[in-house]
C-alpha cells in the first residue's frame, strides 16, 4: 500500500493479496462445511481453518483500509464510493429479509388457509390432512413426517419486549454518540458508544436465553414444523447481525478512544451506524410479525 499510484480524483491502492486470501478463505470454509455436512472427521477442522484465515483477512483488510484514511488518503470521491458501497450492502440485506418475511407471509396468509380446505382447495383439506386446524402458530403439525410439536410459543411481552426497548435504546445512544462526534466531544461520543455496544449485548445475551427456553421448555426449534422453522430463520439471521453490528459498534469504540474520527471526517461510524438503525427496523418488523400478531 506503500507505494500506491496518485491519481487527481481517486485513489489507486497498490495490487492487494485480500482479494484472493477472503476468496481461499470462504471456499476453504465452503468444503469444511459440506465435508462436515457429510460427518466426514477432518470436516470441522478444515471449515476452522477456513474460518480463521477469514478472521485474518478481515483484521488484514480493514487495517490497510484504516491506516489509509487515517493518513489523510481518502478524499471525495473515496467518501462517495464508501457511500455507494454501504447503501448497495444495506439494500441486499433488505432483500435478504424481506425474502423470509415473504416465506413468513406465504405460510401465514395463504398455505395455511389452503391446507384448512377453503373453497376450491377442500380436497387438499379432505385428503391430504383431515384433522388440521387452520391456527397461527402453527403447532398442530403432521408427526408422521417427522416433526415435532411444539408445547407453546413465546409470547410478546417477555423478552421480546424488553429486547425491543434494549434495541430502541441503543439507536438512541448510537445517535447521541454520532452528535457528540460532530461536535467534537469525544467524552460523550465514547460514553455513547459504549453504552450502545452493552445493549448490543445485552439483547444477544438475552436471546441466547430465550432460545434455550425455547428449546428445552417449549420444544420450539426447527424442527416444529413451519411457525418453527420462520421463527428461527427470522430471528436467529437477526441475532447474528446484532452480533456482527455490536463487533462493529466495539472496533468503532477503540477507533474512538485511539482519537480516530473528527467532525467532518468519519464515515466508518456512519456506516456502523446506519446498519445499527437497520437492525433496529428489522427488529421493529419482526416483533410485530412474528411475536406480537
Amino acid at each position: 500500500m506503500t507505494n500506491a499510484h496518485a491519481h487527481h480524483h481517486y485513489y489507486v491502492p497498490d495490487p492487494s493479496r485480500w482479494p484472493i486470501t477472503a476468496t481461499i478463505a470462504i471456499f476453504t470454509m465452503f468444503v469444511g462445511g459440506a465435508l462436515t455436512l457429510d460427518e466426514q472427521t477432518y470436516g470441522p477442522k478444515i471449515l476452522l481453518g477456513g474460518f480463521v484465515l477469514f478472521v485474518y483477512m478481515l483484521f488484514g483488510w480493514f487495517g490497510d483500509v484504516i491506516r489509509e484514511s487515517e493518513k489523510g488518503t481518502y478524499g471525495h470521491w473515496e467518501d462517495t464510493s464508501f457511500r455507494m458501497g454501504m447503501m448497495w450492502f444495506i439494500f441486499s440485506e433488505v432483500m435478504f429479509f424481506a425474502a423470509f418475511f415473504g416465506a413468513l407471509f406465504y405460510a401465514r396468509v395463504l398455505s395455511v388457509p389452503w391446507l384448512a380446505g377453503a373453497g376450491a382447495k377442500a380436497a387438499t383439506h379432505q385428503f391430504l390432512w383431515p384433522s388440521f386446524i387452520t391456527d397461527w402458530p402453527l403447532l398442530q403439525v403432521p408427526n408422521n413426517y417427522g416433526f415435532k410439536e411444539a408445547k407453546d410459543v413465546i409470547g410478546a411481552w417477555g423478552v421480546p419486549a424488553l429486547n425491543t426497548a434494549i434495541l430502541l435504546t441503543s439507536g438512541g445512544t448510537v445517535t447521541w454518540a454520532h452528535w457528540a462526534l460532530k461536535k467534537n466531544n469525544r467524552g460523550q461520543l465514547i460514553l455513547g458508544l459504549a453504552l450502545t455496544v452493552a445493549l448490543g449485548a445485552l439483547f444477544v445475551g438475552l436471546q441466547a436465553k430465550e432460545y434455550g427456553h425455547a428449546y428445552h421448555e417449549l420444544g420450539l426449534t426447527l424442527n416444529a414444523g413451519i411457525y418453527g422453522a420462520t421463527f428461527f430463520m427470522l430471528t436467529g439471521f437477526h441475532g447474528f447481525h446484532v452480533t456482527m453490528g455490536t463487533i462493529m459498534l466495539a472496533t468503532i469504540l477503540a477507533r474512538s478512544i485511539r482519537g480516530h474520527f473528527k467532525p467532518d471526517h468519519h464515515f466508518a461510524f456512519e456506516a456502523v451506524a446506519w446498519y445499527w438503525h437497520f437492525v433496529d427496523v428489522v427488529w421493529i418488523g419482526l416483533f410485530i410479525f412474528v411475536y406480537w400478531l
